[in-house]
This record gives C-alpha cells, sequence and structure tokens, in this order.
C-alpha cells in the first residue's frame, strides 16, 4: 500500500469516524432538552386502542434527528460532488414541517402527500438523481420522463409511508434503519460515493443515539411523525442515488444489473412487505387503506406476548437475513427467477403471520370465553 493511498485511508476513517461520533452526540444531548420541553408544554404522545403503550410518552425526538442533519451536511459539504446537498436540506425541511404538524395537530393524508411529492421533486431537479434506464428488468432500458418521474415518486411515496407504517413499537423502526443505512453505507462506499456514505453514517450515529431513550424507562421519547418521515425520507433518497448511478462490475456488491431494483426491493423488505400486506388486508376488509388498525406485523407478535425488543430485533434479523439472500441470488439469477423468489420469501411469511394472527384470535376467543 503506498503512502498516499495510506494516508487518504486514514482520513477517510478519521471522518467517517467523526461523523458516527458526531451524530450520535449530538443527539443524545438534543433529546433530553426537547423532552424536557415537550413534558413542561404536555406534548405527550396519547396512546389509543392502536397503541403498544398504555401510559402518555413524550415525542417529537425527529427534531434531534432535523438539527443533526443539517449540521452533519455542512461539515461534509467537500464530500459533495454531486451538489445535493442544499437540494437534501430543503426536501428535509418540507418533510420536517408536515411530520412536526401531523405530530401537533394531525394532517390530512392528501396534504402529507402533496409536501412529499413537493420534496421528492426537490430532488428530481438534480441530474445526479435522474432515474433514466431499468437495465434490462422487464425488458426496459432507456426510461422516458414521462415514465420515470411517476414512477419514482410512486416508489419514494411507498418507501417514505412504508417506513412510517412500522414505526410503533420501541426500537422496531430504528433498527430496521440502521440495517437498511448499513447496507446503503457499504455500497456507497464501495462505489466511492463517499458523501452518501457518510449521510449513512450519521442516521446511524443518530439512531444508536435515540434507542437509549427509546428503551429506557425513565427517560422515553418517541421519534414521532416528525423523525420516521425525515428517516423515511433519507432512505428514500439513498433509493434514488443508487438506482441512478451505475454499479461498477468490479464492485464488492457486483450483481446482474437486471436485478437492481428487486435488490433495492430485497434492502428495503421490512416496510415495503408491511406495508403492501396492511393495505391489502384493509382494501380486502373494505376500508380506507390509510385507515388505521392493529393489522401490522408488530402488532401480530406483540399479541403472541413478545416484548418490544425481542420484536425489533427479530425484524432486523429477518430483514438482514433477506437481504443477504437477494444479493447473493440475484448474482445467479435472472430477474425473472429473482421475482420467483421475492414471491416465495412473501408467500412463506404471510403464512407464517397469518397463522400466529388466527392463533391469537382463538386464544382471544377462549380466554373471553373462560370469563
Amino acid at each position: 500500500m503506498t503512502k498516499s493511498v495510506h494516508f487518504l485511508l486514514t482520513i477517510y476513517i478519521l471522518i467517517s469516524f467523526f461523523t458516527i461520533l458526531t451524530s450520535f452526540l449530538l443527539v443524545y444531548l438534543v433529546i433530553p432538552r426537547i423532552r424536557w420541553v415537550i413534558v413542561n408544554l404536555g406534548l405527550h404522545d396519547h396512546p389509543d386502542e392502536r397503541s403498544s403503550h398504555k401510559t402518555r410518552v413524550p415525542t417529537l425526538a425527529g427534531i434531534s434527528f432535523f438539527i443533526t442533519l443539517i449540521i452533519i451536511t455542512f461539515f461534509i459539504q467537500n464530500f459533495d460532488t454531486d451538489k445535493i446537498g442544499l437540494n437534501l436540506i430543503a426536501a428535509v425541511t418540507l418533510v420536517f414541517v408536515i411530520g412536526l404538524k401531523d405530530d401537533l395537530v394531525t394532517s390530512s393524508p392528501i396534504s402529507r402527500l402533496v409536501m412529499e411529492i413537493l420534496a421528492i421533486l426537490f430532488l428530481l431537479f438534480s441530474s445526479h438523481m435522474q432515474v433514466v434506464t431499468f437495465d434490462g428488468f422487464l425488458h426496459l432500458y432507456e426510461l422516458p420522463k414521462a415514465f420515470s418521474y411517476p414512477g419514482v415518486i410512486l416508489l419514494l411515496l411507498s418507501i417514505i409511508n412504508g417506513y412510517n407504517f412500522i414505526d410503533g413499537l420501541d426500537g422496531l423502526a430504528s433498527i430496521i434503519a440502521i440495517v437498511i443505512f448499513s447496507i446503503f453505507a457499504l455500497i456507497f462506499f464501495d462505489t466511492t460515493n463517499y458523501f452518501y456514505f457518510l449521510i449513512c453514517l450519521s442516521f446511524i450515529g443518530m439512531l444508536g443515539a435515540y434507542l437509549i431513550y427509546n428503551f429506557s424507562n425513565s427517560s422515553k421519547i418517541f421519534m414521532g411523525d416528525t423523525g420516521s418521515l425525515i428517516i423515511g425520507f433519507c432512505i428514500g433518497f439513498c433509493s434514488l442515488k443508487y438506482l441512478a448511478m451505475d454499479i461498477p462490475r468490479s464492485s464488492f456488491f457486483y450483481f446482474n444489473v437486471e436485478n437492481e431494483l428487486l435488490v433495492l426491493v430485497g434492502i428495503l423488505w421490512m416496510p415495503l412487505f408491511d406495508l403492501v400486506r396492511v393495505i391489502g388486508v384493509r382494501l380486502l376488509n373494505g376500508k380506507n387503506p390509510f385507515y388505521p388498525d392493529r393489522n401490522h406485523l408488530h402488532h401480530i407478535l406483540v399479541d403472541c406476548g413478545l416484548p418490544h425488543y425481542k420484536i425489533a430485533l427479530l425484524f432486523g434479523v429477518l430483514n438482514s437475513i433477506i437481504i443477504v439472500l437477494v444479493l447473493s441470488l440475484s448474482y445467479l439469477f435472472n430477474y425473472i427467477q429473482m421475482i420467483g423468489v421475492l414471491v416465495f420469501i412473501s408467500v412463506a411469511l404471510l403464512s407464517v403471520f397469518h397463522k400466529l394472527k388466527l392463533r391469537n384470535q382463538l386464544g382471544l376467543i377462549e380466554f373471553e370465553s373462560g370469563k
């Protein structure tokens, strides 16, 4: 290893350490101040029949994510060769506003979608975030903008709201996001997209600090929609860059390029699978797909009696296993075979969770009969 390469490697290690440590400390130090304000103003989360908590808990920890992201983006701007940082901050500010409003007074689904679409458009203004090809997936190559833009917007809306959907238990959304950002960090580092790599490290640091409070009995706080929308949007931001860039053949994450979109589905498996499943159940029951209920995967496991931290770890491990499986097979299989793999995984998980739900319902009936 030459001296110049060794020097560059040392610099990257130091900056990576600075990014993750600073993000951790900022969130760790800011959250108690946010919590103090919330407690004194009475802005607690009020539990309802869907909640997994029975007591009022402070929320709005997502404010600390917003503050930290702005500060970190400033310090790592020299790595921003795509000049996307300003677009990201402008977009996240819109998401922050709608999330904050939703945490305080509740927003309508339409207003949320409009603000999310506007935020996504801020990203699409950059030429470095344009998805111009499917690389042969479904025999599609060059994509017309009339198809590309609506498709990207729909995909990012699904990612943002899918992540928001799984934020229902202590640690669940955070652990899933840490898994996702870790995979994106490895991909971006391997492809020399260092600005995006550092953004991912920043969120890993933020979420690590947040978990300390989220699992705490004495200082518990929720990220709220403010936090889940920001994190979901930034996962979407990373997903968009992943689709827009070329994965070199020499990359550690090399796979058949036609499987690029399916690999992304594998990375985002838990939030997307839960989103599609919940919307499907609601439509089959004749309900509004945006109408809240207790049909999420984590609700089923809560009703089985599992504690929150075990459910969070289980889903984190499950998402990791699916990511490794999809990455491994996408090198060997074409997109048709990979679709078959994903369908098989979906059917298997649907079957397992359906049986668990039926068992919970049977147990509830027997319990009520015993009364």
